[in-house]
């Protein structure tokens, strides 16, 4: 990580490769030299990227892009809606097989688009925990589909069991689902209760918009897991994660 100068009272950051105090990004469709500049800026920072939903389908160059991001040192993986897309048509048999063409290392879970019942995600959990490691996701993209905070400790729990490395708390990559409000405010006694159970470091939180991240570092510190990052923010999120961004200025200050 680079630091260009001297600073006191800047929190401690976790060093890659890390258990917690990811940053998972999402590429919707940057193109290889794209990818390649926010390797170049925020390398040291990335963690994780996610291809979204199932834009690999359809990503030109995808193997190179593949193949870039790892050489980058940074875990790459398929959008959970390419799963369900699979899932959806009876093909989860091919879905392993796609992994293997492109040796992929991580896979995600999901069922925000469809209605599977979670005895049998679980079961997806533990035959792909088998080749990969897995993220599962818990929480939907239909707005008016209200999962009670006891609920969301239930699935966490079991998929945790079941082989997930970590569980991603749903947001979509507008932050207006799930953990949070139509108006992107978070839920904040479904995340407080949550983690009266889950411990912090086996959660992601997908957190897009900069009022969403300062609450979770100001509620879980610098060393939060957070995700659907977009690429130009990947500097800002850092800068707020340290203190020396205006939202989270005093906020380490008072606490070192």
């Amino acid at each position: 990580m680079y630091n260009n100068f001297s600073l006191s009272k800047i929190p401690a950051r976790t060093q890659k490769p890390r258990e917690y105090g990811c940053t998972m990004v999402m590429d919707k469709g940057l193109s290889l030299r794209e990818a390649e500049d926010l390797i170049e800026v925020g390398g040291d920072y990335i963690d994780l990227v996610k291809l979204g939903w199932a834009t690999s389908y359809v990503t030109p160059k995808l193997q190179e892009k593949l193949d870039f991001y790892r050489s980058a040192g940074i875990n790459v993986y398929f959008g959970g809606t390419l799963f369900e897309a699979f899932i959806i048509r009876n093909q989860f048999d091919d879905y392993l097989r796609l992994l293997e063409k492109y040796k992929m290392t991580l896979a995600e879970v999901s069922d925000g688009s469809i209605d599977l019942n979670h005895d049998q995600k679980c079961e997806y959990i533990r035959q792909m925990a088998k080749h990969v490691t897995v993220l599962s996701e818990v929480g939907s993209k239909d707005v008016q589909k209200i999962i009670p905070p006891y609920k969301w400790i239930q699935f966490i729990q079991a998929e945790l069991d079941a082989g997930s490395w970590k569980v991603i708390g749903e947001a979509r990559e507008g932050g207006n689902v799930g953990l949070f409000r139509s108006s992107g405010e978070v839920r904040s006694g479904l995340v407080e209760e949550i983690l009266t159970k889950i411990p912090f470091e086996k959660m992601i939180w997908e957190a897009p918009q900069r009022e969403q991240q300062v609450w979770f570092i100001k509620l879980l510190d610098s060393n939060v897991n957070l995700g659907n990052i977009a690429p130009n923010e990947v500097i800002p999120l850092e800068t707020l994660r340290l203190g020396i961004r205006s939202d989270t200025f005093d906020f380490f200050l008072n606490k070192l």
